[in-house]
């Protein structure tokens, strides 16, 4: 009986491991396979006919989804200005200074993340159409950047507050200002965190689909927009592979992002 278990102790963990690996790559494999299927329909387990006809639909300089990338790309970009226009002295104060209410202040950046994204986009719509900002990109960027400012406030006071500070008391002895301390010696230490709250800041604006709906439609049309109109008219082939072209800078960024965060700036984020 104890020769079986090692064996049978093995067959377990490779079932486990196999079962693990199915969760999480079935449903890319089958994104993968709607993105060649040209015809596949039930009973068939596997496409019929396979091709890349619908890359080229996708791919067309006169189709939507160029143009809903380059809209994509360009409101995440606007949305990574915005957030660290905000987070970088945002999270050098809240690191550095001894500011009061703190704790509050670091709950509010959460508040976005609090509440059931539809109500609060109902009425932010309601609201951004009595001031004209509806239907606009500067009004999907101000969505956007709420959201991720929980992102790029809370990683930059990690990052600022894992600088030493007798670095920049040795700036200050040799003379350096306050502003110049913080442009030589402060901000390029603290920039690996920044960064990394740059990349969530873009990811999170690019994947965007709530905020960009109530906001931004009909004007605005964003990639995820664009995929949920082609999974909702039954376009699967399209959807696929718009969700394939989001997940390349997803993978891609998140390889940067555990790079550039290190230990010593994980410990110190919501302290």
């Amino acid at each position: 009986m104890s020769r079986l278990r090692g064996p049978v102790a093995t067959v377990l963990k490779v079932l486990g491991l196999a079962a693990f690996a199915f969760w999480l790559i079935g449903p890319l494999v089958n994104l993968a396979l709607w993105s060649v299927a040209e015809r596949w329909y039930t009973p068939h387990k596997l496409p019929v006919t396979y091709g890349t006809r619908y890359w080229e639909v996708v791919f067309r300089p006169t189709g939507d989804a160029m143009a809903s990338l380059a809209t994509s790309v360009g409101i995440a970009l606007l949305t990574v200005l915005v957030a660290l226009a905000v987070s970088v002295p945002a999270g050098y104060a809240l690191a550095r200074l001894r500011l009061p209410f703190r704790t509050a202040i670091m709950i509010a950046f959460l508040l976005p993340q609090a509440f059931p994204s539809v109500a609060i986009y109902i009425n932010v719509a309601r609201i951004f159409y009595s001031i004209g900002l509806a239907g606009t990109v500067p009004g999907v960027v101000l969505v956007h950047a709420a959201h991720g400012l929980v992102y790029s406030v809370w990683i930059a006071t990690a990052a600022f507050a894992a600088v030493d500070r007798d670095l920049e008391l040795a700036a200050r002895n040799i003379g350096a200002g306050p502003l110049r301390t913080f442009l030589t010696v402060t901000l390029p230490l603290a920039a690996p965190g920044v960064v990394a709250s740059a990349i969530f800041v873009f990811l999170e604006s690019l994947d965007e689909f709530t905020g960009t709906f109530f906001v931004g439609v009909p004007q605005v049309t964003t990639l995820p927009l664009l995929l949920y109109n082609a999974s909702m008219g039954g376009n699967y082939q399209i959807a696929s592979i718009t969700a394939l072209i989001l997940l390349v800078p997803s993978v891609l960024f998140m390889l940067v992002i555990e790079r550039f965060l290190k230990a010593d700036v994980l410990s110190k984020v919501g302290q």
